[in-house]
């Protein structure tokens, strides 16, 4: 079995931010990933400085070069399938029936993302449908923006999104809105249309169960998330429940609450965007040296 100071499950933007940091203090660090980015449908990424407009694949890709330069650096493509072990001593094992060792383990397994049952919506997910206004909304040049019910919370997102264009909230039989509630969208410019759904086609055409047709720019809905993996679990590390779904329970430090087990990126925080997970990677990876230097802390 071969062994290391830290292991990174997950080599996306969080993952690889915590690894930099961590070969950077000549630790050594090997990243086990799937090769599964949860933005690999969308084309451009933005809200990232020095980054805007990039291709969030040549992103990910410069990254991984980078840090491959470091020698301390190990990586291997594959998917984490078992964990288990405590503080100074945890094993994981990968599909491939590899077996690997570690003083800390970090899970930057990013979220699986559950959407509304509405036909047409997955296909065009990171394309013409987004849950991130900051991330895809200014692209839409301020015009028409359809917000798709998914929880009481998509309230939330109708009222915020005039700020990018023109708003239709569709509640699709997800919401019923109060008077209050009615009064505040108005006053924001919003219109609520409560016809169901049929389907959605072409780039982002809303077809409604009366046979009406309502195009728009693009379309905003929030999913509902939980980690990608069940290897948190399988660990013992606790969930806590934001009103985006599930993610893996964190100190300010970024451990969880299975001691040397650490998580960050958008397992372990809300809201997310590739710029958040960066940061909140690189905290990570801090924190882990840390307890590396300052084991009794």
């Amino acid at each position: 079995m071969k062994n290391c100071d830290v292991i990174v499950v997950g080599g996306s933007y969080a993952g690889m931010a915590a690894a930099l940091q961590l070969v950077r203090a000549r630790r050594s660090v090997l990243v086990i990933d799937a090769g599964k980015r949860r933005n690999r449908a969308a084309s451009h990424s933005h809200g990232f400085l020095s980054q805007d407009g990039a291709d969030p694949a040549v992103i990910a890709n410069t990254a991984r070069t980078q840090l491959k330069a470091y020698p301390t650096l190990s990586w291997v493509d594959d998917l984490v399938v078992k964990a288990s072990g405590s503080r100074d001593a945890f094993t994981v094992e990968t599909a491939t029936g590899e077996v690997f060792g570690a003083r800390r383990l970090l899970l930057a397994t990013g979220v699986s993302d559950t959407l509304p049952n509405v036909k047409g919506l997955a296909e065009r997910w990171g394309t013409s449908v987004f849950h991130c206004p900051y991330c895809h909304g200014y692209e839409l040049d301020q015009g028409k923006i359809g917000v798709i019910a998914a929880s009481p919370m998509s309230v939330h997102q109708a009222q915020l999104l005039p700020e990018w264009g023109s708003v239709t909230f569709l509640t699709n039989g997800v919401v019923e809105l109060d008077e209050p509630t009615l009064q505040d969208l108005s006053a924001r410019g919003v219109a609520v249309e409560t016809t169901c759904i049929d389907r959605i086609e072409a780039h982002a055409d809303v077809l409604l169960t009366d046979g009406r047709h309502l195009s728009f720019a693009g379309l905003f809905t929030a999913s509902k998330n939980a980690p990608s993996t069940p290897i948190a679990e399988v660990l013992g590390c606790a969930l806590a429940e934001t009103p985006m779904g599930a993610q893996i329970q964190t100190s300010e430090t970024k451990e969880t609450s299975i001691d040397g087990v650490f998580a960050c990126g958008d397992a372990a925080r809300v809201p997310h965007s590739v710029s958040l997970a960066v940061a909140d990677g690189a905290w990570a990876g801090a924190q882990i040296h840390r307890s590396l230097v300052w084991p009794e802390g």
